[in-house]
């Protein structure tokens, strides 16, 4: 599969527009730019592919949950076929390793199939039915049927970290199609090419399936303004985005600003606290020194699940873990970063711990510029550093005071950094629970008597993150139906909604109530005779039964 460099708009690539600034992709390991030229998207492309989506989008909703399901697994199927030419385009362009991507392209295959399953069982929609009561005093109760139902065009933002799973024809995508939604993607900049290549897998499935083109569409571009004017566009009806909460409050003040405004669905990352207490150390102490070490340094921290935040409780063996965790994750291996921009953001955060007079590195190691400047003599490592994408994995110490008194320590550094935090009491742990922001996820490592005992703790957690993890790492998010990805802002922009497991299609679907309709004009999820043989609450009462079996 060649790639031409051009957006697809309506399933077909879109002529060139000579007058349309251009840019590359630039492999972040060696700083060198890939062809072909990619433009940026234009105010003309732009209206064309969300008005031709919104002119589909009764065709796209009143598609069978079948030819959905079929449109999906098609999908899954031609990804697979495009095997190592994607994989290696991926690798070019995101300087991730080819085992990761090789696994974020089963995670991706297999998200598509899981909606597909998802949409063809159809117990989803949320069916409630209340029947009629024409002889209730003091007045009658009208016959209501309720479901849920697309929310119209949906615009995807592709996520830097996750050129497979998070993008394309990842979860946002997978999710808001199978609901019965067009979709445009705004491609990430940084792997535009991978982009291409799964938008022409996705165009061409729905070419063969049969369905309307503009039920897929893919836009370029690196500027903001592109971004902008498709979240502006009136009739777009909701956004998906994974990235930062720099990018993410941009995108929802845009689309809050809009005359009508609509949903972004904003994911944007956490610190991800980790609270320790003397039960673990005491228990399990040498596997969760490799397990926080693993955890914090993965794919050179590039998750937004990474644990950048740990408080340990004090203790007689805490100094002594702190110090061999903190230094096992300094001799970790430095690793190329996504992009120049993303090595040069961590680099700045570093810098800025290392001067808080608060905060101590760990071990006796130089800053990461000069470290890996020294343990860089390879050519290949040489060519990283010369594209200024190399990071090291750093660890700092402080007290529970520095950390409530520094907004950088309470905000996410994108990258392989972890600070330990020393609590000395109960009521300080407490107030450090009480103290943070939104999180996507937190952590207890603790025996069960621990657990048990400290219910303010939990209950803190609860308040503040989406998922609690108990005796575990925040990374490694596991894709399936009961997964909550979200938490209460900033982590997110909607915390009752997930952006993985199949709750994330409830994201793209609204409501709708039918009141005394005729049957023959209903959805078949709502007809008397359940035709799909559903899962619905009628009168109040989980059934599959049609109407007249339970008469």
């Amino acid at each position: 599969m060649q790639l031409h460099g051009k957006h697809i708009i309506s399933g077909q690539p879109a002529p060139v527009t000579e007058e349309a600034a251009s840019f590359f992709a630039v492999n972040p390991a060696d700083g060198v730019e890939l062809q072909p030229a990619y433009r940026e998207a234009t105010p003309d492309e732009i209206d064309r592919a969300v008005r031709a989506a919104a002119d589909a989008q009764d065709s796209v909703a009143a598609l069978a949950p079948e030819l959905r399901g079929r449109f999906l697994r098609e999908v899954a199927a031609e990804i697979e076929t495009l095997g190592d030419t994607l994989i290696r385009r991926c690798v070019a362009e995101t300087g991730l390793p080819e085992a990761r991507l090789a696994g974020e392209r089963t995670r991706t295959v297999n998200q598509l199939r899981m909606f597909a399953a998802l949409v063809e069982e159809g117990s989803w929609v949320e069916a409630r039915i209340d029947r009629a009561q024409s002889n209730r005093k003091p007045t009658p109760k009208p016959e209501l049927r309720r479901m849920l139902m697309p929310i119209g065009p949906v615009a995807v933002f592709g996520a830097s970290n996750f050129p497979l799973a998070f993008s394309l024809a990842g979860g946002d995508t997978a999710s808001a199609l199978a609901a019965g939604n067009p979709v445009i993607v705004k491609a990430h900049p940084c792997h535009p090419g991978t982009s291409e290549l799964v938008g022409q897998v996705v165009a061409g499935a729905a070419k063969q399936i049969g369905l309307p083109p503009a039920v897929f569409s893919v836009l370029h571009g690196a500027q903001y303004e592109v971004g902008k004017g498709l979240v502006s566009h009136p009739s777009l009806r909701a956004v998906g985005f994974t990235g930062s909460e720099r990018g993410g409050r941009a995108l929802y003040d845009i689309a809050a600003s809009r005359p009508v405004p609509i949903p972004v669905f904003a994911e944007m990352g956490s610190i991800n606290p980790v609270f320790v207490m003397p039960g673990a150390l005491r228990t399990h102490s040498a596997e969760l020194v490799s397990g926080l070490v693993n955890s914090a340094t993965l794919s050179v921290g590039q998750f937004c699940t990474q644990p950048g935040a740990v408080f340990v409780l004090d203790c007689p063996e805490r100094e002594h873990w702190i110090e061999e965790t903190g230094s096992a994750i300094r001799s970790q291996s430095c690793g190329v970063m996504l992009s120049a921009g993303i090595a040069n953001a961590y680099a700045a955060a570093v810098m800025e711990l290392e001067s808080n007079p608060g905060v101590e590195g760990i071990g006796a190691e130089p800053a990461a510029a000069e470290r890996s400047v020294k343990r860089k003599t390879s050519p290949d490592e040489r060519s990283s550093l010369a594209a200024g994408t190399v990071a090291c994995p750093q660890a700092f110490a402080t007290d529970l005071e520095t950390f409530l008194g520094s907004p950088a320590l309470r905000s996410e550094a994108f990258g392989p950094v972890t600070v330990f935090i020393r609590v000395n009491s109960e009521a300080e742990l407490l107030r450090a629970a009480e103290s943070l922001e939104g999180q996507l996820t937190a952590t207890i490592h603790a025996d069960n008597d621990e657990l048990a005992y400290h219910t303010a703790l939990r209950a803190a957690l609860t308040r503040t993150a989406g998922r609690i993890i108990y005796n575990g790492y925040p990374t490694g998010v596991e894709v399936c139906p009961s997964m909550h990805h979200g938490g209460p802002y900033p982590a997110a922009t909607f915390p009752q909604f997930t952006s993985v497991g199949t709750a994330a299609i409830l994201r793209f679907a609204r409501p709708v109530c039918f009141q005394n309709m005729t049957d023959e004009v209903l959805p078949p999820e709502l007809k008397d005779a359940n035709p799909r043989g559903i899962l619905r609450l009628v009168d109040g009462q989980p059934t599959r039964e049609a109407l007249s079996a339970l008469d």
